[in-house]
């Protein structure tokens, strides 16, 4: 519960977030995530029982889902096209750098005192940081423009573009909200019915929904939440040993994120994700493969070395009579009665172990005779194709599936639009998160962990296709620009292609 309530606090968060961007402004809204943020944390650091603990987190997860959709946003309506790739894609790599950095700092509070209300609590530090900073920071031009405030939008414009470009972003943005107050007839209200019956944003939030799931959906929070987990499975029986993979994890993820920087606005968004969704079928292809040689090639259950101590013995290893012949590592590990594990043959890892009752103190006795304790996975000689195959998936997902979708919500609506349907598009990635978190390890109890894997790629696939039929080219374009493509074209297979119809008629009309 603890865990999860941050992921529903970001559902809520999210929603209101596309509200609150329309209503108050986008630096408006980061003030609050700011300050939802900051407050969450100090509540988890002084928490004095669990259900004050769950409800700093549900604070904390507002925060999180109102900055998640609206930073992207900020940084979009606030950079040139030529560069706003690149300076969302800044963003996604500095989440991913967090993250990694987390794992550092909690590590060096393991042993001090109060361990886990140091390492909740400094989580305000920066949100507190970002707070004071953003007052120095301008609100988005774009929002300041659609609110009537022309003269001081103007001015932000001037410091972003250089003076050759700065007029023609203005008549731009012009004609943006002048076409948009003469088609719904007033420049204030948003009509939710007319939000999805109008063209472009239905179009617009066909592809920036779609990718937000997807984006889930492929599997990535099964890897950075459980990574330790999935480490385990591969057959690594230390706890340490699976933390410190988990550490190089989140840092191929940061990596990732840098090879976006570069290549977001020299290949394009469609192509990245492409490149992204290939790497990740592959690598899911991998891993399945790892995970099903592992689990038919287990070692065998010894009855000797099973019996030696008969009151650690597994009990529905005693129930199963004459059928011990068929046990293996993996028959240990899911029984059903009680939670058993499997203590390796001094012999070697991959030669027939015991089964035993599992608790601390016979994974201590285990260890005593130098043998290694499993509870989650199996001994095997796969496990660093294992860890290969999860090396590859983080280093191709992180650049395009990673971070473009954010980058896509944040330029394909039109301006009218553009904080409702971010906040719709949010909303519909931390549900898809909390789904995929809550389901994976059922899954893999359920029909096991390479056919886990194989649903994963599967899906990807379908992302593949959604991508290549329904995602936009929008890499340089003015986002009024996106605009008018996304009016002129129907979802088709050559939908990506860039028309030169809207551009030349905005060249001739400036």
């Amino acid at each position: 519960m603890i865990v999860s309530m941050a992921v529903a606090g970001a559902i809520v968060g999210a929603a209101i977030g596309g509200w609150a961007n329309d209503r108050f402004g986008r630096r408006s809204a980061i003030l609050m995530a700011d300050f939802l943020f900051l407050l969450g944390a100090i509540i988890m650091a002084a928490a004095p029982n669990p259900s004050l603990l769950v409800g700093g987190r549900v604070f904390v997860g507002l925060g999180v889902g109102m900055a998640s959709m609206t930073a992207p946003l900020y940084i979009s309506e606030a950079s040139p096209a030529k560069i706003r790739g690149a300076l969302v894609s800044t963003n996604g790599f500095l989440i991913t750098g967090g993250q990694f950095l987390s794992y550092l700092i909690n590590l060096a509070f393991t042993d001090v005192t109060g361990t886990w209300r140091w390492m909740l609590g400094i989580a305000g530090l920066p949100a507190l940081l970002q707070f004071i900073l953003m007052f120095s920071l301008p609100e988005s031009p774009r929002w300041l423009y659609r609110k009537g405030r022309e003269e001081e939008a103007k001015a932000i414009l001037r410091r972003i573009y250089s003076s050759e470009d700065v007029e023609q972003e203005i008549r731009a943005l012009k004609d943006s909200v002048e076409t948009e107050i003469l088609e719904e007839g007033s420049s204030e209200k948003i009509n939710m019915i007319k939000l999805c019956k109008a063209k472009t944003v239905r179009r617009g939030l066909i592809a920036g929904v779609g990718l937000q799931v997807f984006q889930q959906f492929v599997g990535i929070n099964t890897v950075m939440y459980y990574s330790p987990t999935i480490v385990q499975l591969a057959g690594f029986a230390s706890n340490r040993t699976a933390l410190l993979l988990s550490l190089v994890t989140a840092g191929l993820n940061a990596f990732g994120s840098i090879i976006s920087i570069y290549f977001i606005d020299r290949t394009g968004r469609k192509k990245l994700l492409i490149i992204s969704l290939f790497g990740v079928i592959v690598s899911l292809g991998i891993l399945t493969g790892v995970f099903y040689e592992a689990a038919t090639h287990a070692p065998a259950i010894s009855s000797l070395e099973t019996k030696r101590f008969t009151n650690l013995t597994c009990p529905d290893y005693n129930k199963s009579g004459m059928n011990t012949n068929a046990w293996d590592c993996m028959t240990c590990l899911k029984a059903s009665s009680t939670s058993c594990g499997f203590c390796s043959s001094p012999n070697g890892k991959e030669q027939p172990g015991a089964c035993w009752i599992s608790n601390d103190s016979v994974k201590d006795l285990c260890h005593n005779n130098n043998r290694l304790w499993y509870t989650r996975g199996c001994p095997s000689n796969f496990g660093w194709f294992a860890l290969l195959g999860l090396g590859l998936y983080i280093i191709f997902f992180s650049p395009g599936m990673g971070t473009v979708p954010w980058i896509v919500n944040s330029e394909i609506y039109p301006l009218r639009f553009r904080g409702v349907c971010g906040g719709i598009a949010a909303t519909a990635n931390w549900i898809s998160n909390l789904i995929v978190a809550q389901s994976f390890l059922s899954l893999t109890e359920a029909i096991g962990t390479s056919w886990t894997f194989l649903i994963f790629g599967v899906i990807s696939v379908i992302a593949l296709f959604f991508v290549v039929v329904c995602v936009p080219e929008t890499k340089g374009m003015p986002m009024e620009e996106i605009e008018k493509m996304l009016e002129g074209r129907s979802i088709e297979f050559k939908f990506w292609k860039k028309s030169s119809k809207p551009v030349e008629k905005h060249n001739q009309s400036a």
